[in-house]
């Protein structure tokens, strides 16, 4: 049996009619046995209102019906070079939306920091140690408010104590086979529970091949066939094949 995994979804997708998320309706509800981490993201953050418009306000709460799914908000920090106060500030309001909570189901249940970096500088360490200090903390951030980095390669091991996952490798395939990537995720080694990986360009014919790897590497990941624009539509072949590698 291969460890069991659950799938990503960047899910930078606008959702602009209730059919626009269907493919990831449809596998959620096929796919019972699998768990899905959601990356739920209105505008390179929450956007700047307390509450999502009205599309999102709708989407989320369908998303946070099943439970097989684990909402994350999106936020991106610039390595670090983003003021405290404005992360804090969009940390703040995802975790407004769940303020009526029990009524609508809108929230999320942690944080997707992007742009996170690699390689470790003291300021830098605490800046990460300070934004989760301020997540974990934050009441309307709902159950466990998990933090997820994303520095895209793996981070030096004094880089890694300030997230629950770390996504360790954000690649198109090629780049992911090449012998300076697999060097450095060698160098890097992080227990299967805390990394993340993000792989596009995969090639159909060897999808499956790749799921069943990342399997043994890492408990969270997304693969899809696209080469660009990858986080904004469903792969038309690689997402359905994808659910059955996970099987």
């Amino acid at each position: 049996m291969l460890p069991k995994s659950a799938v990503v979804v960047p899910l930078y997708i606008y959702p602009l009619t209730p059919d626009t998320w269907a493919p990831l309706y449809a596998a959620i509800e096929a796919n019972p046995n699998l768990n899905f981490l959601v990356i739920v993201n209105p505008n390179s953050g929450p956007g700047d209102t307390p509450l999502p418009d009205a599309n999102y306000s709708r989407e989320v709460p369908r998303l946070n019906a099943y439970g097989n799914v684990y909402t994350v908000g999106y936020i991106k920090i610039d390595y670090c070079r983003k003021p405290h106060s404005e992360s804090f500030a969009e940390v703040a309001r995802y975790a407004g939306w769940s303020e009526q909570y029990e009524t609508t189901r809108l929230g999320v249940r942690g944080i997707f920091v992007d742009e996170t970096p690699n390689h470790h500088d003291a300021d830098r360490a605490e800046y990460l140690s300070a934004l989760t200090r301020f997540i974990k903390s934050t009441p309307g951030i709902l159950t466990d408010r998990f933090v997820v980095h994303n520095p895209g390669t793996p981070p030096d091991a004094t880089m890694v104590d300030a997230a629950d996952l770390i996504f360790v490798c954000e690649e198109p395939y090629p780049r992911y086979r090449s012998e300076e990537v697999q060097h450095r995720l060698q160098e890097l080694p992080y227990d299967r529970a805390r990394a993340g990986f993000m792989i596009n360009e995969v090639p159909i014919d060897n999808l499956q091949e790749l799921v069943h790897e990342l399997r043994h590497r890492s408990a969270y990941f997304f693969v899809t066939e696209i080469a660009g624009d990858f986080y904004e539509r469903f792969g038309p072949r690689s997402w359905g094949q994808f659910m059955q590698a996970l099987q």
